[in-house]
């Protein structure tokens, strides 16, 4: 199929996935990796696709992509991301775990622990870490987000201020090269800073793909995190703040230490 083709069955396509990657469209056209990566960039030059890692999503507008386009979109990274982050968290400790896709991965890979209370805004991450009887689950009040299971709202921020955790690991929906942690929805924003202000260590946890998405509310700075948790080094920008504020950034499998 020639290029003109192309490009508008690669815009149908992320409309009707969220999503498209490099390997889905070879397969799909029969071209090589070359000519799709070529066709992306030039989709993304003109502002209809946004470039993530593997592939290209629709540009972030106001409102984020849907949750189950989101739960697909470099799952295997955030497989990676959660693995690495699981084993800097110890048995027999408090912790928080907000609303994200890799947060999930993060609970699903904390099965094996034993003796933690787990505090969440995510009816998913309860019932990932119900199959545990050694985990205490407990699940804050708030606005059901049905959009992904998400509690936000007041209610929400009312539960976590009754608590001090041990470790908080957190997602987020874009990543500012100047060091800002950004979201979509202003109501999680509140709830994602009450969080960090009652963590002793703040993981983030975010896939390179969030490097290159924009989101409008800012929920913290990269200086708010302990540990950066991601599967690419982040831009020389983000780096560099990194290392002035001592946050560590672990890329799975391999480690950054400012």
């Amino acid at each position: 199929m020639v290029q003109t083709l192309r490009k508008p069955e690669i815009i149908n396509i992320a409309r009707r996935e969220g999503l498209v990657t490099v390997e889905g469209l070879v397969s799909h056209f029969g071209v090589t990796p070359q000519t799709i990566r070529r066709d992306l960039t030039e989709l993304a030059d003109s502002g209809q696709l946004e470039r993530v890692h593997g592939g290209a999503i629709l540009p972030s507008t106001t409102a984020n992509i849907g949750y189950s386009e989101r739960r697909e979109l470099n799952n295997s990274a955030k497989v990676d991301i959660a693995r690495a982050c699981a084993r800097e968290i110890p048995n027999d400790c408090a912790i928080f775990l907000n609303i994200g896709t890799t947060t999930e991965a993060v609970a699903a890979e904390l099965l094996h622990h034993e003796g933690l209370i787990v505090v969440t805004n995510n009816i998913n991450i309860a019932m990932i870490l119900s199959a545990n009887k050694a985990i205490e689950v407990v699940v804050t009040g708030g606005n059901l987000r049905r959009s992904d299971g998400g509690l936000i709202g007041d209610l929400a921020k009312q539960t976590i201020g009754q608590f001090r955790f041990d470790y908080a690991v957190i997602g987020c929906s874009a990543l500012h090269e100047a060091g800002e942690i950004l979201d979509f929805d202003f109501q999680e924003v509140g709830v994602s800073k009450e969080i960090i202000s009652r963590s002793e260590h703040v993981f983030l946890v975010a896939d390179a793909s969030k490097f290159e998405r924009k989101a409008p509310a800012r929920i913290a700075s990269l200086s708010s995190v302990d540990v950066f948790f991601t599967d690419h080094p982040p831009p020389s920008g983000t780096q560099s703040i990194c290392q002035a504020a001592n946050t560590r950034i672990v890329v799975a499998p391999q480690s950054i230490t400012p």
